[in-house]
């Protein structure tokens, strides 16, 4: 999948659309991981509902251990090339 650019660095992208995007989910997924109702991520996400600090935590969270998860496959695979020789 490819990434969104961020054209205007000044700009954030809101976190729980960036959620979504990284780990593959819909926001009706997210809800559900965390949850939470539909309505209450829609929110979060159109901004219409500051999200409150655990919210972005939890997030953030997902985000991190996505990435940690993504890197130890790349070292598995790496791992298994090496194993060959």
């Amino acid at each position: 999948m490819a990434k969104k650019l961020n054209l205007n660095p000044e700009i954030e992208e809101n976190l729980v659309k960036k959620t979504c995007r990284e780990l593959g989910i819909t926001q009706k997924e997210l809800a559900e991981k965390l949850n939470l109702s539909l309505p209450t991520i829609n929110r979060w996400s159109s901004d219409v509902s500051k999200m409150p600090v655990l919210g972005e935590i939890a997030l953030s969270l997902m985000l991190e251990n996505h990435s940690y998860k993504l890197k130890l496959k790349t070292i598995k695979e790496a791992q298994n090339i090496l194993s060959n020789f």
